[in-house]
């Protein structure tokens, strides 16, 4: 059977997307999502109206949701905790257990769970799947999983690096080995997730062994509006000195900071043409999202010993060149040399931009979570 469908969704706080999907073939039928959800300037006011207006939309492509093909809804959620780490086929009971972990996730798994309560309502009678951002990452080394801090206090509380964006990594990841013609099982690589949001995986032999995001997916690089890696004490430096309490901290940190933060854009293009005119402060983001990137990829470089593959993906990683260039400027001796002929040349699929005497390939790989959720719902079922 090739005609098999799913339908993919991804709900965010003020946002809806969906694809239909194909699994078997990996063809996306169709696509789109709804935008500005309850914002006093839209008109859909909540997640319920937005999936309504999703399947007139489909409908208007001339799908019908009630056939058949459709055998599943695929969800994807941020936050599985310990316990969620394996594609889940959702009832009552397992909601209410993703509602508990609102707390992990107080800024995406809320969005999550109306989107399933509604999703559920509107399709009742095809299985609904939750697919986790963490899962990928549920069985991280210890080493690398464990916190330096109290330890009965990270029990009480699940306080662990749980790292997000693992269903990128491990699509991608996999997809880079078949790229080199070789078995994941023999590759050791490093993938970069580069939108605004980011991350950075060390993967060694088809599982990971370190990743950027943590507890939260505020850790690590440098993002859009996030600050990624930041002294712990600057909370509570702010909350004593500058009157802000945790509510207003977190915030800033997850949507005042990063590049937005330092240039008032996040858009690289944009960010790109303030550069060229002679903005120092976008100067200085640039710089400073290039650093940190470039310390991630030598830290794990160290973690996994011996590297093949170092892998771009997402929309900066797949579109921006000069990002590409400048993280790994400089790093022949390592074995890395990109070819910016390649590096700056267009194109769409799986590509490389490494130089031919390179020791460690480097690669464009382009993510589809959405082809990767809509395999896991077929599996699991």
């Amino acid at each position: 059977m090739t005609d098999r469908l799913v339908l993919v969704i991804n709900a965010g706080s003020s946002s809806l997307k969906y694809q239909l999907v194909e699994p078997d073939s990996g063809v996306t039928r169709t696509g789109g999502g709804i935008q500005q959800i309850g914002e006093p300037s839209s008109r859909v006011a909540d997640h319920e109206e937005a999936l309504r207006l999703a399947f007139a939309q489909l409908g208007e492509a001339g799908v019908d949701l009630g056939a058949r093909d459709l055998v599943a809804v695929g969800h994807r959620v941020v936050h599985g905790g310990n316990d969620f780490y394996r594609p889940t086929v959702l009832d009552d009971a397992r909601i209410a257990e993703l509602e508990k972990l609102s707390e992990l996730a107080p800024l995406h798994n809320p969005p999550a769970v109306q989107g399933i309560k509604v999703a559920r309502r509107l399709l009742p009678d095809v299985a609904h799947v939750a697919v986790f951002d963490t899962a990928f990452f549920h069985d991280l080394p210890a080493a690398a999983a464990t916190y330096a801090m109290n330890r009965e206090l990270a029990e009480r509380w699940r306080i662990r690096r749980y790292g997000f964006h693992g269903t990128s990594h491990r699509y991608v990841g996999e997809r880079a080995a078949e790229f080199l013609g070789r078995p994941l099982g023999a590759v050791n690589q490093i993938v970069l997730h580069l939108g605004n949001g980011a991350s950075a995986s060390a993967i060694a032999g088809g599982k990971p062994v370190e990743t950027s995001m943590g507890l939260t997916p505020l850790e690590g690089l440098v993002m859009g509006t996030r600050s990624g890696d930041i002294d712990p004490g600057v909370i509570s430096y702010l909350w004593r000195r500058a009157n802000m309490d945790v509510d207003k901290i977190e915030s800033m940190l997850n949507n005042q900071s990063g590049v937005w933060g330092l240039a008032g854009e996040r858009d690289f293009r944009r960010l790109r043409a303030m550069i060229e005119s002679g903005d120092d402060a976008a100067q200085l983001a640039y710089d400073v999202f290039i650093h940190r990137l470039r310390k991630y990829i030598g830290a794990y470089l160290a973690v996994l010993g011996h590297t093949d593959v170092i892998t771009f993906t997402a929309g900066i990683g797949e579109n921006d060149a000069a990002v590409r260039r400048d993280a790994l400027a400089g790093l022949e001796e390592l074995g890395i040399a990109v070819d910016q002929r390649r590096n700056l040349a267009a194109g769409a699929g799986a590509r490389r931009i490494s130089a031919d005497g390179s020791r460690i390939a480097v690669l464009v790989v382009p993510t589809n979570e959405e082809l990767a959720i809509a395999r896991d719902c077929v599996a699991v079922l």
